[in-house]
């Protein structure tokens, strides 16, 4: 009887063992594209850009995506996104006749539409899969003809979308998969209701990918409004930084002084090779950029929104190709955009929201590389430190400030105090205490109560009947 438990309790040991086993073995063998069972045209495509292992957000979607259930994912920023939701999609895709989108994506910005379509037409390089990008900003008739023609993915901004659509251009008929690439940042955009809007006019019956590096209010209640509790997947806690990216913070007096510290560091650091400059509106991001230019001829481009599209699109390709040392921008550049090998994300400006903070540093240290943010903080940005601190529970210790580095004393507009504004023209005090003044001769008139005088009619017939009864009266009262 002892022999055959223990018999039992070593074949139960044994198949534990084995199913432990078998667990770490999927694991490993989970740990290369090829166990994704992609079609042989996607896989080829993988293998002609050189991938062979997928990140970790995308082994976690891959799964659900393949369900068929709706998903929220987050991630920080340079995980591998993009990857994580057309791998699934277009291992479920399935040829049909028709010229309507059969996948649907909407991202914040037009250079993330740019960029979408070229990591679809990459991965659909040996299938047959029309392709569409549209977004605001270039002429809107000939992206009608361009979808007019048929598409199966259309990739597009929020706002351009829904003019197509009001248009009766875009149609939804045979759409099954709808993706919402930075969910949060579409938000924060401003285009809520483009976005509502535009799901309002889709079919119910749909496979709905969301994907946001951050978790805010406005972003769960839209998922409570809109999405049928959608399965969450998370790579690592909202606001988590990413651990190959080292920050570094100046406190510094001044906006003039950051440039000055900003010149600085470009002059005796080397490594500083491809650098991100961020700022917060377009007209400080053009000052700084006249006067890095001084000293830096021809090293430097700006973008934000006021740049036509071309010249955009022209900087971000000198940049992309090493023609230009840096950029400076405004948070424009601060979500979605895979630009390779940045070494460091200066923070000229600290950003008004904490959670772009985390966009903006996750500019560099992409894909297991390694890379440097670098924050200058002037005494009226501390609550912003602050907030940032509290959302990625790290704390930012200031480093030494050079003392090699002037520090300036004029200020820019928005470091002046607010002065009122004083009248150019004083108005002379009335005698008599402002408006207690003298009256007009017309006003001193003095009201007794009593009748007024009445001058006897001259002219015309007299009603003496009337003139009787009146004067009656004004016997009887007396």
């Amino acid at each position: 009887m002892q022999f055959r438990n223990k018999v039992k309790l070593s074949m139960t040991f044994l198949s534990l063992v084995s199913k432990n086993l078998s667990l770490h073995k999927i694991k490993l063998q989970m740990s290369t594209f090829e166990q994704f069972n992609l079609p042989k045209s996607v896989q080829k495509a993988i293998t002609d850009l050189g991938f062979t292992s997928p990140t970790p957000i995308q082994e976690k979607t891959f799964s659900v995506i393949m369900s068929g259930r709706d998903m929220m994912g987050i991630a920080q920023t340079g995980t591998g996104k993009t990857f994580a939701y057309l791998l699934p999609l277009l291992k479920l895709y399935k040829f049909t006749p028709g010229h309507t989108p059969k996948i649907v994506i909407l991202v914040p910005t037009r250079e993330l539409v740019v960029q979408v379509v070229e990591e679809v037409e990459k991965l659909t390089k040996y299938m047959s899969v029309r392709t569409v990008g549209i977004f605001g900003g270039v002429n809107i008739n000939t992206q009608k003809t361009t979808v007019y023609q048929g598409c199966d993915i259309l990739v597009g901004t929020p706002g351009r979308v829904m003019d197509l659509t009001l248009d009766n251009v875009i149609r939804f008929e045979e759409m099954q998969k709808l993706v919402i690439d930075e969910f949060d940042e579409m938000l924060n955009l401003g285009f809520r209701t483009q976005l509502t809007a535009i799901l309002a006019m889709m079919p119910k019956k749909r496979q709905n990918i969301l994907f946001s590096a951050t978790m805010t209010d406005e972003v769960d209640a839209i998922l409570n409004d809109y999405f049928d509790y959608p399965e969450e997947v998370t790579l690592s806690p909202s606001g988590t930084p990413l651990e190959n990216i080292t920050q570094i913070t100046y406190q510094v007096p001044n906006f003039n002084t950051k440039v000055n510290l900003l010149k600085h560091l470009l002059q005796t650091n080397e490594d500083m090779s491809r650098v991100l400059v961020f700022v917060n509106n377009k007209k400080i991001s053009d000052m700084v950029f006249d006067q890095i230019e001084e000293d830096f001829p021809d090293q430097f481009g700006v973008i934000h929104s006021n740049k036509s599209q071309n010249y955009r699109l022209s900087t971000m390709a000198s940049f992309q190709e090493g023609n230009l040392r840096g950029l400076i921008t405004t948070d424009i550049m601060a979500r979605g955009l895979d630009i390779s090998n940045i070494t460091h994300v200066i923070n000229l400006e600290m950003p008004e929201l904490p959670e772009l903070y985390m966009h903006r540093i996750g500019r560099t240290g992409r894909a297991d590389a390694t890379g440097t943010a670098i924050s200058l903080i002037s005494p009226r940005e501390e609550e912003s430190k602050i907030a940032i601190e509290i959302l990625m529970d790290t704390e930012l210790e200031y480093e030494t400030f050079p003392e090699e580095v002037e520090v300036s004393t004029k200020l820019i507009g928005p470091e002046k105090d607010r002065q009122p504004i004083k009248l150019l023209f004083k108005k002379q005090k009335l005698e008599g205490d402002g408006a207690f003044h003298e009256k007009s001769k017309k006003n001193k008139k003095v009201n007794l109560g009593g009748p007024g005088i009445t001058k006897k009619k001259t002219h015309g017939s007299v009603n003496r009947n009337m003139l009787k009864n009146q004067a009656a009266k004004k016997k009887k009262k007396k």
